[in-house]
């Protein structure tokens, strides 16, 4: 007869290291895993575009605008034109603004309204894909898209560079660094450059909220601002919000850092710190203080009172 078997808890069971393998490489297949979706949908996560088949133009204040990449997509897009600036003798200011990555031109009709009211137009565009305008987006075709808009402006619209402002907020900052940095570095830079909420680089921003992951292996769009502001030759303003948990406030001051001191007429660059403002809530907690920037901004490019 065979023995009986022994009682359960006499039973030898695995060893701890054979059991902890298999932790391990269960752990480290289902992380592959993640990597492998992350890398393969990490656009969609950079980028939001609320498309629609037709925006409402803002009767009466914008009207409608359009101008083609040179890789063939039709961009749509408002000119809004400053009331007060129509019965005044002095040349028009213009800000070409950038949106983030978020939404549609729609859902910056309040910050238009706030520039025409410091007395300049705004050309607003939206990028490929978000909107009504076809495509796909990306740094390099944002990229595209802003070469397009300043071409626009200098060339269809007859704005010379040094009436032009450059705005970005968030995403857009690094859409309009890049704008600046390349029409700086051709001689014909920009009145100047705002920067809203915007970031060092998307490989600072990604890791900050992804620091389980390879971030500068796996990102395609990085978006280097850092290592591009120093080419910025123009007046430049960056307005961040203290409470910003989307951006910290510490990747807006690691690109203040990299911005040249002084533009080349001799403005110091200026860093206004919002101290009730998130990312998202800009105007809703902080207008007086970014329309005192902006204006402060405004007269020293104009040749006002220098704000040194």
């Amino acid at each position: 007869m065979s023995s009986p078997s022994p009682p359960s808890a006499f039973r030898k069971s695995p060893s701890i290291p054979k059991r902890l393998r298999r932790l391990v490489i269960t752990g480290s297949l289902f992380y592959l895993l993640v990597l492998i979706m992350i890398a393969l949908l990490q656009r969609k996560l950079i980028y939001h575009p609320d498309r629609v088949a037709e925006l409402d133009l803002p009767v009466g204040e914008a009207r409608a605008v359009q101008t083609t990449t040179h890789d063939g997509i039709v961009l749509n897009g408002w000119h809004w034109s400053s009331p007060t600036r129509a019965t005044q003798a002095t040349a028009r200011r213009t800000v070409l603004f950038f949106s983030g990555n978020a939404g549609n031109r729609s859902h910056r009709i309040p910050i238009c309204r706030l520039l025409t009211a410091l007395e300049c137009d705004v050309l607003i565009f939206d990028y490929r894909g978000y909107a009504e305008n076809t495509g796909a987006p990306s740094e390099e075709g944002l990229a595209s898209d802003a070469r397009a808009v300043w071409e626009y402006a200098t060339q269809q619209a007859k704005l010379p560079a040094e009436t032009l402002l450059l705005y970005g907020e968030s995403l857009g900052g690094g859409v309009a660094t890049r704008l600046a940095a390349e029409v700086c570095e051709t001689e014909t830079p920009p009145a100047g450059l705002v920067l809203r909420s915007t970031f060092s680089s998307m490989i600072d921003a990604a890791s900050y909220h992804y620091p389980w992951l390879p971030v500068s292996w796996l990102l395609v769009d990085r978006f280097p601002s850092v290592s591009r502001i120093s080419n910025v030759t123009c007046p430049c303003l960056m307005l961040h919000g203290t409470r910003d948990r989307i951006v910290p406030l510490k990747l807006g001051r690691r690109l203040f850092a990299a911005l040249p001191a002084q533009s080349r007429s001799g403005v110091k660059r200026r860093f206004v710190e919002l101290p009730s403002a998130g990312h998202n809530d800009v105007l809703a907690t902080s207008e007086p203080q970014v329309r005192s920037a902006l204006n402060d901004l405004m007269e020293t490019i104009s040749g006002g009172v220098q704000k040194r």
